[in-house]
Order: structure tokens, then sequence, then C-alpha cells
């Protein structure tokens, strides 16, 4: 793996410049944080829709630029990038030559060769590079991470992953791969120590839009410590909202609802005794029918937070760009994503046929 820790030094503690690009409705809450986090400065924000940029910009006493160049001559250290995906290589392209920090939102890029191109220019100019994968700040999933630093010991063998909406009719010119699946890569990818999966299968189907709706991918690793397996599944054609992740390891299950803001932990050590009176009973042939199986385990509720996951986020990207370290999320982990993203939908072409109304 190359060595992509950035070579610009920090910014030290004296105020971050920072900007926006792209206000629309992820946008305007990075605008936000940076308005009000101590050490900061909102110097302004970039939008396609000049009105809609002054309306955030007023509404945080800062300023309206009509383009990045704008922007970047202004003087800046940190951007967020938050324009449609197709457009990040072009937005992102002058801070990053310029050593700018930059966030740019999730995925990367659209597909592999632009997420390449993005990551090249971050390594020429030495500029701190993060990718804006939310899921891993949502609260539920850093009190697993807590857990795990704790001495909460997972070696995943099977993760089980659900993601399913009811159609909203955003992101609708690109795979739900792409649009929903990307963020379970993210965490599926980082349990796995940023390996990518050795082995694709993957099903899919276009019932409203010319891309896939729905999606199943079976991703496997063979690991000297084991085989792990990844199941997700994502779908925008969905009745209900359901995001699950469940992870079962050699030493402990673990249960993320990521809706409901909870988590359960089941450790391996903490049921040993009552596991193998069990399996004595059952080799005694006794009948053990009666036996109520969730007396038998003992579950941990983690432990969750109210922090907004944004602002976590934020901060990570943040301290990076102060201290000139690599940061939580960088090109290399953004880069794996999408290259991930992008062999689950041209497996399920190769298995399945382009999708109804796609071009052959």
């Amino acid at each position: 793996m190359p060595n992509t820790t950035p070579k610009t030094p920090g910014t030290g503690d004296r105020p971050l410049r920072c900007g926006v690009v792209g206000v629309g409705r992820m946008g305007q809450h990075h605008a936000r944080v940076y308005a009000n986090e101590p050490g900061c400065q909102l110097v302004g924000v970039v939008d396609a829709s000049l009105a809609r940029a002054e309306e955030i910009a007023d509404r945080h006493e800062s300023t309206a630029f009509k383009t990045e160049q704008d922007l970047l001559d202004a003087g800046v250290d940190a951007v967020s990038i938050a324009v449609p995906t197709t457009a990040h290589y072009r937005s992102a392209r002058p801070f990053l030559e310029a050593a700018v920090g930059c966030l740019i939102e999730k995925p990367l890029a659209g597909d592999t060769a632009t997420a390449r191109e993005i990551k090249a220019l971050a390594e020429a100019a030495g500029a701190i590079l993060m990718v804006g994968h939310i899921e891993r700040y949502n609260p539920v999933m850093r009190a697993m991470r807590k857990a795990t630093e704790d001495g909460l010991n997972v070696l995943p063998r099977f993760i089980e992953v659900s993601r399913v909406s009811p159609m909203t009719f955003r992101s609708v010119d690109t795979s739900v791969v792409m649009d929903m699946m990307i963020h379970d890569l993210d965490v599926v990818l980082m349990l796995m120590g940023g390996e990518e999966p050795d082995e694709i299968q993957a099903a899919g189907v276009a019932v409203v839009t010319e891309h896939e709706d729905i999606c199943n991918a079976r991703l496997t690793w063979h690991r000297p410590e084991g085989t792990c397996v990844a199941n997700i599944t994502a779908s925008r054609l969905a009745l209900k909202t359901e995001r699950v992740t469940r992870i079962t390891g050699e030493n402990a299950y673990i249960k993320i609802d990521y809706g409901n803001k909870s988590g359960t932990v089941i450790r391996r050590t903490a049921n040993e005794i009552q596991m193998q009176e069990v399996r004595e009973q059952l080799r005694r042939g006794e009948d053990l029918t009666r036996l109520n199986w969730a007396s038998l385990v003992n579950i941990e509720p983690l432990t969750i937070d109210d922090a907004e996951p944004l602002l976590m986020e934020l901060r990570g990207f943040i301290d990076a760009v102060r201290s000139g370290r690599r940061p939580p999320i960088d090109a290399e982990a953004g880069f794996a994503n999408v290259r991930t993203a992008e062999r689950i939908v041209q497996t399920v072409r190769e298995t399945m046929g382009a999708p109804t109304g796609s071009p052959a």
C-alpha cells in the first residue's frame, strides 16, 4: 500500500478558515457546523444556485462566492465538497492542487478511475483528503468501536447487513449500491482492516429507475485467521426503513440498529459456563425444549451517546487539518469503497444482464 500520509504541515491552533462547496440538503449542515464550531471561521460557500449560496451565507453571516476559485482566492484551510458525486473531481481539484484540506462527501467518486484521479491529486500535493462516510460516526457505531477498544475482541466470521427504505426519488441517477450500500461497504471494509474482498457474488434488479434499485451482495475474505463472509442487502423499494447490522465472530455477537440507535453485545466468554452445561445435557440426550434460550446468554446493551454524527465527523477532519495527520477515513479507504461498489455492480450486470432501460 502506498504511503498516503499528508506532507503538508498542520495549521496549529490558529483559527481554521473553512468553506463549503454545495449547500444543498447535506452541505448546509456542513456550513452550520463550521460557523458554530469553536476555532473555526466559515469564510464562505459556493453553490450552483447563487441565490441558495446567498441564503446560507446570510444565515451564518458569511459570504457567497460564485465559483470554487473565488472561495480559494478568499483563503481557506479546509473545505467540504458536498456537490453531486459526478462533480466531485471538478469541484475538489483546485483546492487539492493548492494543498487545501478537503472532506468529500461519500462516495469519493462515481467510478474507480475518477476516485483514483482524486486520490492522486491529494497525494501529489500532500493535501489532507477525507471522505464523508458518516455512518462510522453514528452513535451506535461509535459505541461499538469504543467497546472494541475497551477489550471486546471480535474476529468477524459472518456479517449480515440490511439497509432498506421506501423510494425517496433522490440519487436515482445511480445504482442503489453507490447510493445506499456504500455506507455499509465502508463499515464492513473497516471491520476487515481495509482489505477488499477476495470474492464477490451479487444479484440486483432495476424496477423503477434505470439502475439497480435492489441489490444483494455476498463478499468473502480468505484471511490467515479464517474466512469471513458478509451478506449485504440494500433496497430503495421497501415499505419501511430498516438499517441493521449483525456481526458474528468467534468471541462475540454484535447487533447494531442504526435507525433505533441501539446495540447489543453477547460475549462468548461471559456465557461459556452455561454453554458447556447445555452441551453436556444434549450429549446425555436430555429434553431441553422447555429451556429458555434468552436466559442462557448475557446480553449487554451498548452505551449510546447523543452526539451529532456530522459534528463528530467534521471534528475528525478539522483535527487532521490542524495536526497534518492522516484523517480517519482517508483517500485509500474512500477508493477501496468505490472499487468494491463498482465490482458489485459489474458482477450484477455480468450475472443478470444490464438493468432494464440501461444501455446494453
